[in-house]
């Protein structure tokens, strides 16, 4: 099934059943006002949404409506917690080749990962608002999953049975700020500013052949100002599976229904790809001509983050959204 939130009755939203076209909708009525009142007695309320996802297809769904995208928050328009990796190699090595550093032996052992911001998450139509362009704005195009209850110290087996939803995430980068914050040794904050989540969050069933080993086996299509920017293959080169990303943050500390983990940037060995971040298509610049020449991002400039199943389908609805200045 899928699931999303139309911007209406509070700060959570509204819990609509969408259709796998994305074209119509069913507000989850009496069973969950918010998704994330529904993570939190998943095992209750999943049952009855995907009841009410067959009524939906079915066209006896009661309230069904047609599903205008622009209605929608982020599915989780806020959450308890979201840790982001980056279990995309390709990504580190290049950066860290480019400024003249080895990669740890560890990162190809045990993932790297940081606390993200969760407090608030931009609907996929949302503008991203930033105070200056000098900050180097930069998108992220990720997928990311979502738990329910997560016990301490699980397996990544373990890990895999409480993987529930799967989605999209344009984690916004302030690259000009990263390099001041990470050279205090204490990680991201204001460089890492509110992501977007795309307009609908899927089960994994509902993914089929492309939801294996835990690892979404699909291009990841990102376009700049309606120009193709990359379409780097999720399932290749992901070092660390989101069953190992869970486990890991389950290592110390058990994890509350609605945790996000994102993947971090999708990246192959392959630069014909393209690139899911400026950053990754500077740094492939810089080693190929020795200095980078694609800008970051300006006011005005739009971006848009998708994949689609092999009939050429949105899966999760796209991210498409343009950069804005904050107003004065």
């Amino acid at each position: 099934m899928k699931l999303g939130s139309l911007k209406e009755g509070g700060r959570d939203g509204t819990l609509v059943v969408v259709s796998r076209d994305l074209t119509h909708a069913v507000r989850a009525v009496g069973i969950a006002a918010t998704l994330q009142a529904a993570l939190d007695d998943w095992s209750n309320a999943a049952p009855r949404l995907n009841a009410l996802s067959d009524e939906l297809h079915a066209g006896t769904a009661p309230g069904r409506f047609a599903l205008d995208l622009d209605t929608l928050a982020a599915p989780l328009p806020r959450a308890y917690e979201f840790v982001d990796g980056s279990a995309y190699l390709p990504h580190v090595e290049r950066v860290r080749k480019a400024r003249g550093a080895e990669v740890p032996a560890s990162f190809y052992t045990d993932p790297l990962m940081y606390q993200a911001t969760s407090a608030g998450f931009l609907g996929p139509r949302d503008p991203v608002v930033v105070p200056s362009e000098e900050f180097g704005i930069d998108l992220e195009a990720e997928v990311l999953v979502v738990t329910d209850d997560v016990p301490m110290g699980v397996t990544p087996a373990q890990a895999s049975q409480h993987i529930q939803l799967v989605g999209l995430v344009n984690d916004v980068s302030l690259r000009g700020l990263i390099p001041g914050e990470l050279a205090k040794g204490f990680g991201f904050l204001q460089s890492k500013p509110r992501s977007a989540l795309s307009p609908v969050l899927v089960t994994p069933d509902e993914l089929a052949d492309a939801w294996q080993g835990d690892k979404l086996h699909l291009p990841m299509r990102t376009w700049l100002n309606g120009k193709w920017f990359g379409e780097a293959e999720c399932g290749v080169d992901m070092q660390f599976s989101f069953a190992e990303l869970v486990a890991h943050v389950a290592k110390t500390r058990p994890l509350t229904a609605g945790t996000l983990v994102g993947s971090g940037t999708i990246a192959n060995q392959d630069t014909g790809k393209g690139a899911s971040c400026l950053a990754e298509q500077r740094t492939v610049e810089t080693l190929r001509d020795g200095a980078p020449s694609t800008p970051f991002l300006h006011f005005g400039d739009t971006v848009r983050i998708e994949i689609t199943d092999a009939r050429g389908q949105s899966i999760f609805g796209a991210i498409e959204q343009v950069i804005a200045p904050l107003a004065q």
